[in-house]
């Protein structure tokens, strides 16, 4: 295998493996001022396995490998961006279910008589972002400016409707169990409505891969029947000119697709 075969079949691994990894598990939230946490050895190791045999490719690369070497990395970057647009939506996704939870677990123990600062208090014990928001009801502060701040956070925002019913109920003595449970009932039926628009655009991203993915198999009947595809977009100039439109053509239609479900996402 040349090494310009080696360059591609390498890249079109990481890209692959970065694209189809299985989505991370729930990502706990930090406190509103808490500071993000360090890179851990895990993750150093991880850029220095990128990184290291991706500098040592560059120096001893000329000509047609260089060009090789960089639209791998240019795979391997654009798969990156798309990955962690997948895992941010996914972990935004996962909070909004906490808030969620966050409201009927409340709107339950303040009807069974529980007080609100015991309510907040059970809540930021089993999700730690809340613990603000208790020490806010502890010392006499403001719940509802604490909640807001908690809000911020990427996928709680509507933690700011159970400040205004938190905010209302304090000014007009109106029921905190009665209102909380209202914007718990108003969630459920926004998130019954993501879940449908969940399901219409997963099979808009699905074509898409789908369809990102049918050069490789147009390449793989091409080889089949006698041609040499491979040779032609690895070693001659318009064929690596076709390959980098091609892989720009094919990432941009991933951007774009999650650019618009995105949009129809944040308009629902």
């Amino acid at each position: 295998m040349t090494l310009a075969a080696t360059l591609t079949v390498g890249a079109a691994v990481v890209a692959v493996w970065l694209v189809s990894a299985p989505p991370p598990g729930p990502v706990p939230l930090r406190a509103p001022h808490a500071l993000p946490p360090a890179p851990g050895p895990r993750d150093l190791l991880r850029w220095r396995w990128l990184v290291a045999p991706g500098a040592v490719t560059l120096w001893l690369a000329s000509g047609t490998a260089l060009v090789l070497v960089l639209l791998a990395l240019a795979v391997v970057v654009a798969a990156g961006v798309l990955l962690r647009a997948r895992s941010r939506r996914l972990a935004e996704r996962a909070a909004g279910q906490r808030v969620l939870e966050l409201c009927g677990h409340l709107a339950g123990d303040l009807g069974a008589g529980q007080p609100p600062g015991a309510a907040l208090e059970r809540a930021a014990a089993t999700w730690p972002a809340l613990a603000p928001v208790a020490a806010a009801h502890r010392i006499g502060s403001d719940v509802p400016s604490a909640l807001r701040e908690v809000a911020r956070q990427a996928g709680t925002a509507d933690l700011r409707l159970v400040a205004a019913a938190w905010q209302l109920t304090h000014r007009t003595g109106a029921g905190l169990a009665d209102a909380v449970d209202r914007v718990a009932q108003d969630l459920r039926a926004a998130h019954a409505t993501r879940r449908i628009v969940d399901g219409e655009l997963a099979s808009a991203r699905a074509t898409s891969r789908l369809v990102a993915a049918l050069p490789l198999l147009a390449l793989a009947m091409g080889s089949g029947a006698g041609g040499d595809p491979w040779g032609f977009l690895l070693g001659h100039p318009v064929g690596l000119a076709c390959l980098a439109a091609g892989l720009a053509f094919g990432f941009a239609g991933l951007w774009w697709i999650e650019a618009i479900a995105r949009g129809v996402e944040r308009a629902g």
